[in-house]
């Protein structure tokens, strides 16, 4: 697989954004190799346990795109939402099972504008789905699925909101 390749177009997507996008939504973007594959991360350092080292946090939320061999194989750029042992979060008491569905519940509402996405997955996996893997269109797809987590990142916050601790 060509890291440097995937990388490059994953960095060349994210520049077409504004930066007052990411701003707008207080939204931080990584790309870096995870896990054998080229992964591009958009995430809130306050939905993890470690705000000085969010993506290395073992509770944290997060949206990923990514693309391995196996999803190269396949066709396919892959895309979720992952919610990660909720229960070391400070300042929150929270059921990851119980934290999924509420998500779930109003990110029905935003479905359709996902591609191939389904939400039955365990509660690590809020949702996820895939875009057909087509290198003349990659920067655009990987656009769209960033524009679109602007959209239900909110969600997130508003879900998180009814778990924390000492609510005034």
């Amino acid at each position: 697989m060509d890291y440097a390749f995937y990388l490059k177009e994953f960095n060349t997507a994210i520049e077409v954004i504004p930066k007052e996008e990411f701003e707008r939504c207080r939204l931080e973007v990584a790309i870096d190799i995870v896990l054998e594959s080229a992964a591009l991360k958009v995430y809130k350092p306050e939905w993890s346990g470690d705000l000085k080292s969010p993506l290395d946090a073992t509770g944290r939320i997060f949206f990923s795109i990514w693309i391995s061999d196996q999803s190269i194989k396949e066709g396919k750029v892959y895309y979720n939402i992952h919610a990660l042992k909720l229960r070391t979060l400070k300042n929150y008491s929270i059921s990851s099972r119980k934290f999924a569905q509420d998500f779930r519940n109003e990110f029905v509402k935003y479905q359709k504008d996902w591609p191939n996405v389904s939400v039955e997955y365990g509660p690590l996996t809020l949702m996820q789905g895939w875009v057909d893997l087509k290198i003349e269109n990659l920067q655009e797809n990987v656009q769209k699925l960033v524009q679109n987590f602007f959209k239900v990142s909110s969600i997130i916050d508003r879900v998180l909101a009814q778990y924390k601790k000492d609510k005034i």
